[in-house]
């Protein structure tokens, strides 16, 4: 009886523990997180207010992947988290030349005004259901891997044959990719004891914001003609 009632202390103890690291990460990165996505608003207006028209493809891969690399590389020191800004502010500035074309739309401030409610409330139910359900989404590792590859297969294609009904497809998948992302990040915050860096947290939400946000954009531009 002694060592069951010790066991179950330390089962306690250990839960308790975990339970703070959570909390305290999930603090961490979604202040980060609403750091990041303001500077990328920032970055956003101020590649409109330049008049950049065109992001170039090569640079914006180059760009994105070297950026994200470099925050992998130091996200357990303190630049990591300039990486992080240096990264999202980028990523925030590839979205000014796609604002501008949307909003010299008949319809484009609607269809930006539309995409951004959504996404925002895509990102704050997802994460209630993750928060709130206490439910471990760890199962989603699978097909999100198995999703990353079909959704660039599919991407890539569309880029050459440029067939609307593909791009149609691509948009929508990466919308059930990225809300399956968020699931899955903030279950892996709340159930992994090993998910403790917040700054590759924040990117990885951050990331599936983008994409939601982007693919959202898409669908709505294409459903209204635009």
């Amino acid at each position: 009886m002694a060592y069951n009632d010790s066991h179950i202390a330390r089962h306690d103890s250990r839960g308790a523990v975990n339970d703070v690291r959570a909390n305290k990460v999930l603090r961490n990165t979604y202040a980060l997180l609403a750091m990041t996505l303001l500077f990328s608003a920032l970055t956003a207006g101020a590649a409109m207010m330049m008049g950049v028209q065109q992001m170039n493809i090569l640079i914006f891969f180059v760009g994105a992947y070297g950026l994200m690399f470099l925050v992998h590389k130091t996200a357990n020191s303190a630049m990591g988290l300039l990486a992080t800004f240096a990264f999202t502010g980028f990523m925030g500035f590839t979205l000014g030349p796609i604002l501008s074309a949307y909003l010299s739309l008949p319809n484009g401030p609607a269809i930006i005004m539309n995409a951004l409610a959504m996404t925002g409330l895509t990102f704050l139910g997802l994460s209630a259901v993750a928060l709130m359900t206490k439910k471990d989404f760890g199962f989603l590792s699978n097909f999100l891997f198995a999703g990353a590859i079909v959704l660039i297969l599919a991407m890539v294609a569309g880029l050459i044959f440029q067939i609307p009904a593909l791009m149609l497809m691509v948009s929508a998948g990466f919308v059930l990719f990225s809300s399956a992302m968020i699931l899955f990040q903030t279950s892996e915050i709340v159930h992994r004891a090993g998910e403790t860096n917040y700054i590759l947290a924040t990117v990885t939400l951050y990331v599936s914001i983008y994409n939601l946000f982007i693919s959202l954009l898409s669908l709505l531009g294409i459903m209204s003609n635009d």
